[in-house]
């Protein structure tokens, strides 16, 4: 590896937000990428073009896919190194033809992970970045704050629980008419155990993500419903009819937004949402170092008498503050109550 990176191609865009954890500009070295950021999640990219409007002058070597990345654009750039997941929508450990022929050219490729184990890759993933980008004491101060936040969610919770709350995660609301598409081993999925919870898809699907018969949560029904939002009050051709969560949204669009997406998804009659424990949370912590934010969100809705104590607010606004070049601005997770269904609001 060189001693100074300084041109970085990007498997996927939304890794420049874990870029920004380290870097004041964290557009500045990437000399390519892929077109994932600005498609799947335009309301953050949007913050990010704002403060750094050369960020749609980076050349894209592919649209959201790694079927799509072009290899011969890719070398042509002269990277330094290449940034890939370890699993996700850009080129990933699988593309093995791929990777001997960037590394034949001279480009080594690292391994990041925010999505396949993200509880467990994180911290690691961080500290990798911070020694490719000679950043380790930056590095090392986010490890420090994340591990008191997720230290802080083992503290709150009880240490007798008899019964883990029965948990579903209703994945990607409203991107299709067909219920219910949810996340059992990976992604959001584990960080319902970590929160305490017990994710009612795990047993029944033996893979990272699926689809659950509505009939069946209406007649062995969760404790507490959880809708993954894809959706954004600021760009609302995107994905109607999902829950508007992220950047520029507010608590009562969001609100209004998760009424909606129950209603059309027919699942108002569902035990959770009668009782007044349906949420909505940003679709996008499963892909994100800050997923931290996520776990304790979950456990403040499971456990919401003895996590008193938990601030994910608090420790989402310190994160932004901290370690991103952007402003925190909108909502990230919402909770429908028992009278909105019906008024909206």
């Amino acid at each position: 590896m060189p001693d100074q990176v300084s041109r970085i191609l990007l498997g996927e865009g939304r890794f420049i937000p874990a870029l920004g954890i380290l870097l004041a500009n964290p557009v500045s070295p990437v000399v390519a990428t892929l077109g994932d950021f600005e498609r799947f999640d335009a309301p953050s990219y949007a913050q990010y073009r704002e403060r750094f409007p050369e960020i749609d002058a980076i050349p894209r070597v592919g649209a959201a896919s790694a079927d799509s990345f072009n290899l011969e654009q890719a070398i042509t750039l002269q990277p330094q190194v290449a940034l890939f997941a370890l699993q996700g929508h850009g080129p990933s450990l699988d593309n093995t033809a791929l990777i001997r022929r960037l590394e034949a050219s001279g480009i080594p490729v690292v391994f990041i992970d925010f999505r396949k184990a993200p509880l467990e890759n994180t911290l690691p993933s961080i500290e990798v970045l911070g020694q490719l980008l000679n950043q380790q004491e930056q590095a090392q101060a986010f490890s420090a704050f994340y591990r008191e936040a997720m230290a802080q969610v083992k503290d709150a919770l009880p240490g007798d629980i008899d019964q883990h709350p029965r948990v579903f995660l209703h994945s990607r609301v409203g991107l299709t008419d067909q219920c219910c598409e949810t996340m059992a081993h990976g992604m959001l999925g584990n960080f319902v155990d970590e929160a305490g919870g017990r994710n009612m898809a795990k047993p029944l699907l033996p893979g990272v993500s699926g689809v659950l018969n509505p009939e069946l949560l209406l007649s062995e029904p969760p404790e507490v419903y959880v809708a993954t939002a894809i959706g954004s009050q600021t760009v609302p051709e995107h994905y109607r009819g999902s829950v508007a969560l992220g950047p520029g949204t507010t608590v009562g669009f969001a609100r209004r937004s998760l009424a909606q997406a129950i209603d059309q998804q027919k699942l108002t009659s569902l035990a959770p949402v009668r009782a007044g424990r349906a949420h909505g949370i940003w679709h996008h912590f499963y892909n994100h170092p800050f997923n931290v934010v996520a776990v304790q969100v979950f456990a403040r809705w499971l456990y919401p008498e003895q996590t008193g104590d938990l601030d994910p607010e608090q420790t989402l606004a310190t994160l932004f503050q901290r370690f991103q070049p952007v402003p925190l601005d909108g909502t990230y997770w919402v909770d429908l109550g028992q009278s909105n269904l019906s008024e909206g609001e």
